[in-house]
């Protein structure tokens, strides 16, 4: 083999080193790309951690006083004024099932969106983080539950730092509870 050759060679294969570090570089950005993560905010009911998107969270308030209203389900606890605006809150204990308690300093309001014109307040036994979670670490929800009423909210289950997170389909829960009316009219 001539030097020329030999030459040509090496060129022919440093093209094709390049070429390989190319394609591994754009298959390494479109798997990372691929991954779709979650953010979701996380809170404590009954020892029970539960996640639930953080764009439906307005805010988290202390526990405050709540005006009861008469002749409403016993997980309603009543309304609560937020800056001149009126949010039923709900008491997720009651909701899932779960024997009540007496609020503590942990205890909070997680106010959500649950339409364009409501807004409604969870309370919960205390407020954990917020965490990104991705995609493909979220399972489906088991149908070992025979209680029908929380199944119905749980849109999947993951794991977070070994830690079982249920998550919870918002819009679902509260359209249960508060139904849509079709032939109310948006304004």
């Amino acid at each position: 083999m001539g030097l020329e050759s030999a030459a040509e060679h090496l060129r022919s294969l440093q093209a094709d080193q390049a070429f390989q570090q190319k394609e591994s570089t754009e298959s390494r950005r479109s798997n990372q790309e691929e991954v779709v993560y979650h953010q979701l905010a996380t809170f404590k009911v009954d020892n029970e951690l539960y996640g639930i998107d953080v764009v439906q969270v307005k805010e988290v308030l202390r526990y405050s006083e709540i005006t009861p209203v008469p002749g409403s389900d016993d997980y309603v606890l009543g309304i609560i004024n937020l800056r001149g605006n009126v949010v039923t809150v709900i008491d997720t204990r009651l909701l899932f099932g779960i024997a009540a308690h007496k609020p503590s300093d942990d205890t909070r309001i997680i106010v959500v969106e649950y339409n364009e014109q409501e807004v409604v307040g969870l309370v919960v036994d205390s407020a954990d983080e917020v965490i990104n979670l991705p995609q493909n670490d979220i399972d489906r929800a088991p149908n070992a539950t025979g209680e029908e009423t929380t199944k119905r909210f749980v849109m999947g289950v993951c794991y977070y730092n070994n830690i079982l997170i249920i998550l919870l389909d918002i819009f679902k829960m509260l359209q249960s509870i508060t139904p849509l009316d079709e032939n109310e009219e948006a304004f």
